[in-house]
Protein backbone atom coordinates (compact mmCIF):
# COMPACT_ATOMS: atom_id res chain seq x y z
CA UNK A 1 0.00 0.00 0.00
CA UNK A 2 2.95 2.32 0.72
CA UNK A 3 4.21 1.60 -2.55
CA UNK A 4 1.23 2.53 -4.46
CA UNK A 5 0.65 5.96 -2.73
CA UNK A 6 4.03 7.05 -3.23
CA UNK A 7 3.08 5.94 -6.93
CA UNK A 8 -0.10 8.03 -6.66
CA UNK A 9 1.99 11.03 -5.45
CA UNK A 10 4.41 10.70 -7.78
CA UNK A 11 2.05 10.69 -10.51
CA UNK A 12 0.72 14.61 -9.37
CA UNK A 13 3.99 15.90 -8.90
CA UNK A 14 4.86 14.67 -12.76
CA UNK A 15 1.52 16.31 -13.58
CA UNK A 16 1.93 19.52 -11.84
CA UNK A 17 5.77 19.68 -13.03
CA UNK A 18 4.31 19.28 -16.58
CA UNK A 19 1.92 21.40 -16.44
CA UNK A 20 3.89 24.33 -14.64
CA UNK A 21 2.52 27.75 -15.34
CA UNK A 22 -1.04 27.02 -16.18
CA UNK A 23 -3.05 30.09 -17.84
CA UNK A 24 -6.48 31.78 -16.83
CA UNK A 25 -8.23 32.66 -20.40
CA UNK A 26 -11.25 33.68 -19.02
CA UNK A 27 -10.73 36.16 -16.69
CA UNK A 28 -10.18 39.99 -18.44
CA UNK A 29 -10.83 38.61 -21.84
CA UNK A 30 -12.55 41.43 -22.98
CA UNK A 31 -9.30 43.43 -22.77
CA UNK A 32 -7.38 44.17 -25.92
CA UNK A 33 -4.11 43.12 -26.33
CA UNK A 34 -1.50 44.43 -29.31
CA UNK A 35 -0.28 41.66 -31.41
CA UNK A 36 3.36 40.05 -30.80
CA UNK A 37 3.29 38.38 -34.01
CA UNK A 38 6.61 40.52 -35.11
CA UNK A 39 8.68 40.17 -31.65
CA UNK A 40 7.71 36.26 -31.73
CA UNK A 41 8.55 35.36 -35.24
CA UNK A 42 11.74 37.70 -35.18
CA UNK A 43 12.91 35.41 -32.13
CA UNK A 44 12.39 32.10 -33.71
CA UNK A 45 14.07 33.27 -37.33
CA UNK A 46 17.29 35.17 -34.79
CA UNK A 47 17.82 31.50 -33.40
CA UNK A 48 17.03 29.58 -36.22
CA UNK A 49 19.88 31.52 -38.21
CA UNK A 50 22.43 31.24 -35.96
CA UNK A 51 22.12 27.96 -35.52
CA UNK A 52 22.31 27.76 -39.19
CA UNK A 53 25.06 30.21 -39.37
CA UNK A 54 27.43 27.99 -36.99
CA UNK A 55 26.21 24.53 -38.38
CA UNK A 56 28.96 21.92 -38.69
CA UNK A 57 26.95 18.68 -38.09
CA UNK A 58 26.10 17.98 -41.87
CA UNK A 59 22.87 17.03 -43.27
CA UNK A 60 22.04 15.77 -39.81
CA UNK A 61 17.75 16.75 -39.52
CA UNK A 62 17.07 15.55 -36.24
CA UNK A 63 20.38 16.80 -34.98
CA UNK A 64 19.19 20.39 -35.92
CA UNK A 65 15.72 19.87 -34.90
CA UNK A 66 17.70 18.48 -31.21
CA UNK A 67 19.80 21.85 -31.57
CA UNK A 68 16.15 23.88 -32.13
CA UNK A 69 14.71 22.62 -29.52
CA UNK A 70 18.02 23.09 -26.80
CA UNK A 71 18.28 27.18 -28.03
CA UNK A 72 14.53 27.72 -27.67
CA UNK A 73 12.96 24.68 -25.80
CA UNK A 74 14.73 22.84 -23.22
CA UNK A 75 14.63 20.02 -20.35
CA UNK A 76 13.01 23.18 -18.13
CA UNK A 77 9.44 23.18 -16.61
CA UNK A 78 9.27 26.28 -18.37
CA UNK A 79 10.82 26.18 -22.25
CA UNK A 80 13.32 29.36 -22.71
CA UNK A 81 11.11 31.28 -25.12
CA UNK A 82 7.91 30.51 -22.68
CA UNK A 83 10.02 31.96 -20.30
CA UNK A 84 10.99 34.62 -21.93
CA UNK A 85 7.12 35.83 -23.04
CA UNK A 86 6.37 35.25 -19.68
CA UNK A 87 9.10 37.61 -18.17
CA UNK A 88 9.40 40.14 -21.36
CA UNK A 89 8.00 43.78 -21.91
CA UNK A 90 7.61 43.66 -25.51
CA UNK A 91 4.72 41.26 -25.15
CA UNK A 92 1.07 43.05 -24.21
CA UNK A 93 -0.20 40.31 -21.93
CA UNK A 94 -2.90 39.82 -19.32
CA UNK A 95 -1.75 38.27 -16.45
CA UNK A 96 -4.07 37.14 -13.64
CA UNK A 97 -3.27 36.65 -10.24
CA UNK A 98 -4.78 33.32 -8.75
CA UNK A 99 -6.72 35.10 -6.00
CA UNK A 100 -8.75 36.46 -9.27
CA UNK A 101 -8.79 34.14 -11.16
CA UNK A 102 -11.31 31.17 -12.27
CA UNK A 103 -9.46 28.75 -10.60
CA UNK A 104 -9.34 30.87 -7.31
CA UNK A 105 -12.26 27.98 -6.19
CA UNK A 106 -10.61 25.09 -6.85
CA UNK A 107 -9.71 22.51 -4.14
CA UNK A 108 -6.00 22.02 -2.70
CA UNK A 109 -6.14 18.89 -4.80
CA UNK A 110 -8.01 20.43 -8.12
CA UNK A 111 -5.44 23.53 -8.03
CA UNK A 112 -2.67 22.15 -7.12
CA UNK A 113 -0.64 23.24 -10.12
CA UNK A 114 -1.43 27.32 -9.75
CA UNK A 115 -1.15 27.42 -6.71
CA UNK A 116 2.31 25.77 -6.52
CA UNK A 117 3.76 27.54 -9.59
CA UNK A 118 1.15 30.65 -10.21
CA UNK A 119 -0.09 31.36 -13.33
CA UNK A 120 1.13 32.58 -16.73
CA UNK A 121 -0.06 35.33 -18.78
CA UNK A 122 -2.48 35.17 -22.01
CA UNK A 123 -0.32 36.61 -24.96
CA UNK A 124 -1.77 37.78 -28.32
CA UNK A 125 -0.06 36.64 -31.63
CA UNK A 126 -1.72 36.41 -35.01
CA UNK A 127 -4.73 37.58 -33.73
CA UNK A 128 -5.07 33.95 -30.89
CA UNK A 129 -5.13 34.67 -27.36
CA UNK A 130 -3.30 31.69 -25.82
CA UNK A 131 -1.42 31.10 -22.41
CA UNK A 132 2.76 31.50 -22.66
CA UNK A 133 2.83 27.27 -21.71
CA UNK A 134 0.94 26.96 -24.90
CA UNK A 135 5.15 27.51 -26.27
CA UNK A 136 6.73 25.07 -24.32
CA UNK A 137 4.03 22.63 -25.85
CA UNK A 138 4.96 23.53 -29.03
CA UNK A 139 8.71 23.02 -28.88
CA UNK A 140 8.90 20.61 -26.08
CA UNK A 141 6.27 18.07 -27.13
CA UNK A 142 6.25 19.18 -30.36
CA UNK A 143 9.48 17.56 -30.95
CA UNK A 144 8.50 14.25 -29.02
CA UNK A 145 5.74 14.32 -31.45
CA UNK A 146 8.24 14.18 -34.17
CA UNK A 147 10.43 11.33 -32.86
CA UNK A 148 7.23 9.53 -32.22
CA UNK A 149 6.51 9.99 -35.74
CA UNK A 150 9.82 9.21 -37.45
CA UNK A 151 10.08 5.83 -35.29
CA UNK A 152 6.32 4.52 -35.54
CA UNK A 153 6.29 5.87 -39.18
CA UNK A 154 3.09 7.22 -38.37
CA UNK A 155 1.28 10.26 -37.76
CA UNK A 156 -1.89 8.89 -36.33
CA UNK A 157 0.00 6.42 -34.26
CA UNK A 158 2.30 9.26 -33.22
CA UNK A 159 -0.96 11.59 -32.19
CA UNK A 160 -2.45 8.49 -29.85
CA UNK A 161 0.80 9.29 -27.62
CA UNK A 162 0.20 12.53 -27.61
CA UNK A 163 -3.31 11.94 -26.77
CA UNK A 164 -2.53 9.64 -23.96
CA UNK A 165 -0.17 12.02 -22.19
CA UNK A 166 -2.88 14.31 -21.74
CA UNK A 167 -5.33 11.92 -20.73
CA UNK A 168 -2.57 9.70 -18.19
CA UNK A 169 0.26 11.83 -16.03
CA UNK A 170 0.40 15.20 -17.61
CA UNK A 171 -3.24 15.67 -17.95
CA UNK A 172 -6.68 14.05 -16.51
CA UNK A 173 -5.21 11.73 -14.00
CA UNK A 174 -3.26 13.83 -12.27
CA UNK A 175 -4.98 17.50 -12.47
CA UNK A 176 -8.40 16.55 -13.31
CA UNK A 177 -8.06 18.21 -16.95
CA UNK A 178 -7.53 17.28 -20.32
CA UNK A 179 -6.49 19.78 -22.53
CA UNK A 180 -7.46 20.11 -25.94
CA UNK A 181 -5.47 23.10 -26.66
CA UNK A 182 -1.95 21.70 -25.06
CA UNK A 183 -2.69 18.88 -28.13
CA UNK A 184 -3.21 21.46 -30.83
CA UNK A 185 0.43 23.35 -29.81
CA UNK A 186 1.52 19.91 -29.37
CA UNK A 187 0.37 18.95 -32.88
CA UNK A 188 1.65 22.04 -34.59
CA UNK A 189 4.81 21.87 -32.87
CA UNK A 190 5.57 18.29 -34.75
CA UNK A 191 4.54 20.23 -37.87
CA UNK A 192 7.19 23.21 -37.32
CA UNK A 193 9.29 20.25 -36.58
CA UNK A 194 9.01 18.34 -39.83
CA UNK A 195 8.79 21.32 -42.01
CA UNK A 196 12.11 22.75 -41.19
CA UNK A 197 13.27 20.17 -44.05
CA UNK A 198 9.87 18.95 -45.49
CA UNK A 199 8.41 20.72 -48.36
CA UNK A 200 4.14 21.30 -48.24
CA UNK A 201 4.32 19.91 -44.24
CA UNK A 202 3.02 24.07 -43.96
CA UNK A 203 0.27 24.14 -46.76
CA UNK A 204 1.72 25.28 -50.13
CA UNK A 205 5.05 26.82 -48.37
CA UNK A 206 8.40 24.97 -48.71
CA UNK A 207 10.68 23.99 -46.16
CA UNK A 208 12.16 26.64 -43.85
CA UNK A 209 16.01 25.06 -45.00
CA UNK A 210 17.12 23.03 -47.46
CA UNK A 211 20.36 21.12 -47.75
CA UNK A 212 22.97 22.35 -49.61
CA UNK A 213 27.20 20.95 -49.26
CA UNK A 214 26.09 19.61 -45.83
CA UNK A 215 24.77 23.13 -44.37
CA UNK A 216 21.07 24.45 -44.38
CA UNK A 217 20.01 27.33 -46.36
CA UNK A 218 17.44 29.07 -45.18
CA UNK A 219 14.57 29.24 -48.11
CA UNK A 220 11.90 31.16 -46.54
CA UNK A 221 10.94 32.79 -42.77
CA UNK A 222 9.53 31.25 -40.08
CA UNK A 223 6.02 32.69 -38.82
CA UNK A 224 3.75 31.92 -36.07
CA UNK A 225 0.92 32.78 -38.14
CA UNK A 226 1.34 29.42 -40.03
CA UNK A 227 0.84 28.09 -36.61
CA UNK A 228 -0.85 29.48 -34.18
CA UNK A 229 -4.95 30.19 -34.54
CA UNK A 230 -8.22 29.83 -32.32
CA UNK A 231 -7.87 26.52 -31.29
CA UNK A 232 -4.74 27.09 -29.47
CA UNK A 233 -7.07 29.15 -27.11
CA UNK A 234 -8.61 27.56 -23.71
CA UNK A 235 -11.38 29.74 -23.97
CA UNK A 236 -12.44 29.03 -27.38
CA UNK A 237 -10.94 25.39 -27.56
CA UNK A 238 -12.25 24.53 -23.95
CA UNK A 239 -10.86 21.55 -21.34
CA UNK A 240 -12.64 18.25 -20.99
CA UNK A 241 -12.67 18.51 -17.14
CA UNK A 242 -13.63 16.04 -14.63
CA UNK A 243 -17.16 16.46 -13.24
CA UNK A 244 -16.11 17.92 -10.06
CA UNK A 245 -14.02 20.52 -11.73
CA UNK A 246 -16.58 21.18 -14.36
CA UNK A 247 -19.18 22.28 -11.60
CA UNK A 248 -16.91 24.39 -9.96
CA UNK A 249 -15.24 25.92 -13.62
CA UNK A 250 -19.10 26.73 -14.78
CA UNK A 251 -19.91 28.36 -11.29
CA UNK A 252 -16.99 30.47 -11.89
CA UNK A 253 -17.92 31.18 -15.84
CA UNK A 254 -20.66 33.08 -14.24
CA UNK A 255 -18.89 35.38 -12.59
CA UNK A 256 -18.07 36.82 -16.22
CA UNK A 257 -21.31 37.87 -17.67
CA UNK A 258 -20.52 41.37 -17.55
CA UNK A 259 -17.15 41.25 -19.26
CA UNK A 260 -18.86 39.14 -21.89
CA UNK A 261 -21.85 41.28 -22.53
CA UNK A 262 -19.12 44.25 -23.33
CA UNK A 263 -17.47 42.00 -26.38
CA UNK A 264 -19.36 38.41 -26.58
CA UNK A 265 -17.59 38.45 -29.83
CA UNK A 266 -14.13 37.69 -27.97
CA UNK A 267 -15.50 34.40 -26.52
CA UNK A 268 -16.42 32.73 -29.52
CA UNK A 269 -14.85 31.23 -32.83
CA UNK A 270 -16.34 31.71 -36.34
CA UNK A 271 -13.79 28.81 -37.11
CA UNK A 272 -14.43 26.36 -34.42
CA UNK A 273 -16.24 23.52 -36.31
CA UNK A 274 -13.68 23.55 -38.93
CA UNK A 275 -10.79 23.41 -36.25
CA UNK A 276 -12.50 20.62 -34.86
CA UNK A 277 -12.60 18.60 -37.85
CA UNK A 278 -9.03 19.68 -38.61
CA UNK A 279 -7.43 18.27 -35.27
CA UNK A 280 -9.86 15.76 -34.51
CA UNK A 281 -7.51 13.06 -35.57
CA UNK A 282 -4.83 14.08 -33.20
CA UNK A 283 -7.30 13.22 -30.11
CA UNK A 284 -8.99 16.45 -29.58
CA UNK A 285 -12.44 16.22 -27.62
CA UNK A 286 -15.68 17.50 -29.10
CA UNK A 287 -16.44 20.18 -25.52
CA UNK A 288 -18.22 22.63 -28.22
CA UNK A 289 -21.23 22.65 -26.07
CA UNK A 290 -18.73 23.68 -23.43
CA UNK A 291 -17.87 26.67 -24.97
CA UNK A 292 -18.02 29.48 -23.17
CA UNK A 293 -19.76 31.79 -25.26
CA UNK A 294 -22.89 29.01 -25.46
CA UNK A 295 -22.81 28.51 -21.58
CA UNK A 296 -22.82 32.54 -21.11
CA UNK A 297 -25.25 33.26 -23.70
CA UNK A 298 -27.59 30.58 -21.85
CA UNK A 299 -27.10 30.75 -18.26
CA UNK A 300 -26.07 34.49 -17.64
CA UNK A 301 -29.02 36.65 -16.13
CA UNK A 302 -30.60 39.37 -17.84
CA UNK A 303 -29.35 42.60 -17.16
CA UNK A 304 -31.80 44.38 -14.99
CA UNK A 305 -33.89 46.77 -16.76
CA UNK A 306 -33.69 50.84 -15.64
Amino acid sequence: MRGIRALAWGALLIGAVARAYETDPYTNRHIDLADGLAVMDAKVNDALDAIAAGWDGGEDEWAFVTAVYWTIGGLHWVDKLERWAMETSELAKIAVPRSESIAADFSLLAGRVANIFGLGPTINVAGAYFGTDKIGHFFSQGRKFYRRYLNLGSEAKAARWSAFTERAIFGRLTTGVYSNADLVANYEGYLFYRGLFHDGVVAGKPAVFQWAAGRPVKQREFTWADHVNDFWDELLNPNDYNSGLLRVAKARLLRLCDDYRRRPGRYRSPQANQLFERYRHVGVVDTRALSPSRVLAADCPRPAVR
